[in-house]
C-alpha cells in the first residue's frame, strides 16, 4: 500500500516507521530539504511541501492512503487558522484524491468542563478558541471528503514527550486544579490506531484515548515518582487574570469505539503503564 504522511512530527514519524515496518510504501512530506537525507536513512521516500504554499503541494504523489496530521509549528510564524484551517484547504485542492483520507484531530473540539464522560455523539461546543478551529478544519474537510476518517486524539505522551516534566524536575509549581481530568494516548498506541485506521468504515470519527482518565494529581504524582522528585504542588490561577485556556475544559474521554471499530489493543492502556516505560526513553 502506498501512503502519504503529511505531518511528520512526535506522531507522524511513528506511523511511518510503523507503516514502513508491515511493508508500506511511505512518502513523508517535510518543508525542510535537511529532513530529506534523514528520512531516506528511514526507508521513507522524502516529499519537499508545505501546506502553507500551495504550488508546493501539486506535485504530491498519487496514494492509497493519506495521513494528515499536522500540527503548529509556533517558530513558522503562522497562526494556527493558518496552518489547520488553511492549510487544509490547500492540500485538499491541489493534492490527488487518495482511496483513503484519516485526518488526525484533536478532542479539544469537546467543551464538556463538568467532569462528564465523553463520546463521538456528544455534542461539540469547544469553550477555546484552538478547539474551535479544530472543529472547523474537520468540517471543511467533511465539506470536500465526506467519507474521510476523523481520529480524535486525547493527549500525546511517551518518550521524549512528558507533560511537565521540567516543571517537576526543578521543584516549581504547577498552575492549575489538581483533581482536572486529563486524556491520554501513549504515541505507540496512538500510531497502532492510525494504521488500523487503514481499514475502519469510511466516514468514520473516533477518540483516541487510553483505558484510563487521571486527575492531574494523580498523573503528575506518579510521574515525579518516576523522576524520583517529591510530589508536585499545584496553585490556582491567579483570581485577578483571565481563565487559562488549558482550565476551561474538563472532561473523561471514553475510548470503547475505539477499541471496538479499530480492534486496538492498547500496549500502555493506562498511564502508570505508560510512564513507567517512557520516562528514560528518548525518541
Amino acid at each position: 500500500m502506498r501512503l502519504l504522511i503529511i505531518g511528520c512530527g512526535y506522531l507522524g514519524r511513528r506511523v511511518a516507521s510503523l507503516a514502513k515496518d508491515e511493508g508500506h510504501i511511505v512518502h513523508a512530506v517535510t518543508r525542510k530539504e535537511s529532513h530529506a537525507a534523514e528520512f531516506r536513512s528511514q526507508g521513507w521516500q522524502p516529499v519537499i511541501a508545505d501546506v502553507l504554499k500551495p504550488e508546493s503541494l501539486a506535485n504530491l504523489p498519487q496514494v492509497d492512503v493519506v495521513v494528515h496530521a499536522v500540527g503548529l509549528d509556533r517558530r513558522s510564524g503562522a497562526s494556527m487558522r493558518e496552518v489547520y484551517v488553511g492549510g487544509m484547504a490547500n492540500v485538499l485542492k491541489h493534492m490527488p484524491k487518495p482511496g483513503r483520507f484519516i485526518h488526525v484531530s484533536s478532542s479539544s473540539v469537546y467543551g464538556q468542563s463538568d467532569g462528564s464522560w465523553v463520546e463521538e455523539t456528544s455534542l461539540t461546543e469547544p469553550q477555546e478558541e484552538s478547539g474551535r478551529i479544530v472543529l472547523e478544519t474537520e468540517r471543511t474537510l467533511r465539506e470536500t471528503i465526506p467519507e474521510a476518517i476523523v481520529l480524535r486524539f486525547s493527549g500525546i505522551y511517551g518518550p521524549g514527550r512528558l507533560l511537565r516534566r521540567q516543571t517537576i524536575e526543578n521543584g516549581e509549581p504547577i498552575v492549575g486544579d489538581a483533581e482536572k481530568w486529563l486524556n491520554l494516548i501513549h504515541v505507540e498506541d496512538g500510531a497502532a490506531a492510525v494504521l488500523k485506521a487503514f481499514s475502519a468504515p469510511l466516514g468514520s470519527t473516533l477518540n483516541i484515548c487510553d483505558d484510563e482518565p487521571a486527575t492531574r494529581s494523580d498523573f503528575y504524582r506518579e510521574l515525579a515518582r518516576c523522576l524520583g522528585k517529591p510530589e508536585p504542588r499545584f496553585l490556582p490561577p491567579p483570581p485577578d487574570q483571565p481563565t487559562p485556556p488549558h482550565e476551561k475544559g474538563n472532561r473523561r474521554i471514553r475510548n470503547e469505539a475505539m477499541r471496538r471499530i479499530l480492534g486496538v489493543e492498547l500496549k500502555y492502556p493506562n498511564y502508570r503503564v505508560g510512564l513507567a516505560s517512557s520516562w528514560k526513553q528518548v525518541y
